[in-house]
């Protein structure tokens, strides 16, 4: 069962928007707006075949992928596509919308310049295990004691 955006969105109130997608209505309608016509003027070129998703799928799982941190994985078989098309999907709307001058993203710069701010610990804590020698036998093997004597 595939999920139906244009039914959930046409029964969400304007005012939800925010807390549900991190942005207002008129802007989730101008960026919208904007991802059709790029893709409108993509088709006329001719090239890749359509997917299965529409452009409102694309902004929906784009915005909610940057809300909620969830895996290519998770999205995939929400919508019954592959997480590869799910990650093409989720760049081309945000090189789209960058594109487009009217929205941005904050650059590699600036993220590096909020790290700089930050202390920043890692730790391995990866699962090893311990080799253990083997009870109930003696200490060593049969060849180191012929060796030492």
């Amino acid at each position: 069962m595939r999920i139906n955006n244009t039914e959930r969105l046409a029964a969400l109130d304007p005012a939800r928007y925010k807390e549900i997608f991190g942005i207002t209505k008129p802007t989730f309608d101008k960026m919208l707006e904007v991802l059709v016509d790029a893709n409108t003027a993509e088709r006329r070129k001719g090239g890749k075949k359509a997917t299965k998703l529409t452009i409102l799928d694309r902004l929906v799982i784009t915005l909610m992928y940057w809300r909620e941190y969830r895996t290519y994985s998770h999205i995939a078989f929400d919508y019954g596509v592959s997480k590869a098309e799910i990650g093409k999907m989720v760049l081309w709307t945000e090189d789209t919308l960058v594109k487009s001058g009217l929205f941005s993203l904050p650059s590699k710069r600036e993220l590096q310049r909020n790290l700089k701010e930050r202390e920043v610990v890692a730790v391995d804590v990866t699962e090893q295990q311990i080799e253990r020698p083997k009870r109930g036998r003696k200490n060593g093997t049969p060849a180191r004691k012929n060796a030492t004597q």
